[in-house]
């Protein structure tokens, strides 16, 4: 099966322009102005400011070398960020440029969007090829996810982890990281980020399968429903289907449609919240970053 192709990057400001950062959104309150009062501070009539929270670190990095490495833009146009109050660092927004902050500890935000500044933490994209097990290691020596990313540089030194898995036969996207806080998050029900699939089934397919997927199907261990259904093709004799579901059961989507009539034949995974496979073939890892990255976190409330 044939994934949609990957989104082209972003361009990154020139110096002396004033940079775009996508999915803006509104930022928290706080900072000082260039006069020294803390900016924006929340006022009732007669009543005191609300304090702000110091993140100046002085044995820190300044603030907008720290933007210029994690490639938001250059420095120059950096400060221009920070002096428009559009950096927030630990929920405070700060106006200052002399402000030094330590990247390991510091989360940071431009325009609402959070910055992955731990170059510590790695987050991978992986084609899972149909076949391959998801572990790090097998002893029964069937292929497996730590043979592939055993070919990587510095593989021994990265020590990553899968984030939920996929069923031998099914192929697609998998997540790979060694930031635990992300992947508790990611495989907790509580955040429920969306999972879309593309399945290959025997067709002709009713018309009115979206309906009941939709609706909801009563399976051994409780009800499922999609949240979403489209026939992406049909063929004589096949039909090709995508369904987006939150669920995290094992072999949900196999389960779902077979309990409808419509035995899997071939399952992938395409997308994982607002992480898609694109164009990676199979077999090969791709770096999560810039922006992908950031809305990975706003979906788990990072």
């Amino acid at each position: 099966m044939t994934p949609p192709k990957t989104p082209k990057p972003r361009k990154t400001a020139h110096r002396g322009q004033q940079p775009k950062v996508p999915g803006a959104r509104t930022t928290a309150r706080g900072g000082r102005d260039r006069t020294g009062a803390p900016a924006g501070s929340r006022t009732m009539p007669g009543g005191p400011k609300e304090p702000e929270k110091d993140v100046h670190d002085p044995d820190g990095v300044r603030l907008q070398k720290v933007l210029a490495q994690a490639g938001v833009a250059s420095r120059r146009a950096s400060e221009d960020l920070i002096e428009a109050g559009r950096v927030v660092v630990d929920g405070t927004t700060v106006r200052e440029l002399g402000v030094r902050i330590d990247p390991k500890t510091a989360i940071v935000h431009v325009d609402g969007v959070r910055l992955q500044l731990d170059t510590s933490l790695i987050y991978l994209a992986l084609n899972k090829p149909p076949g391959v097990v998801t572990t790090m290691s097998d002893p029964e020596g069937r292929p497996c996810v730590g043979d592939i990313l055993s070919q990587r540089p510095n593989a021994l030194d990265e020590r990553l982890f899968h984030v939920g898995r996929l069923d031998t036969a099914t192929e697609g996207l998998l997540l790979l990281t060694n930031d635990g806080d992300l992947t508790h998050r990611l495989t907790h029900p509580s955040h429920e980020v969306p999972k879309t699939y593309l399945a290959e089934v025997a067709g002709p397919v009713k018309q009115d399968i979206g309906k009941k997927l939709r609706a909801g199907v009563e399976l051994e261990d409780g009800p499922v429903k999609a949240d979403s259904f489209r026939m992406v093709d049909s063929r004589p004799g096949k039909a090709l289907l995508e369904i987006t579901l939150h669920e995290g059961r094992n072999h949900i989507v196999r389960r779902m449609l077979a309990e409808v009539g419509y035995p899997v034949l071939q399952l992938c995974r395409i997308q994982i919240g607002p992480v898609k496979m694109g164009g990676l073939r199979s077999g090969r890892t791709r770096a999560i970053h810039g922006e992908e990255l950031s809305k990975l976190f706003e979906a788990v409330g990072l």
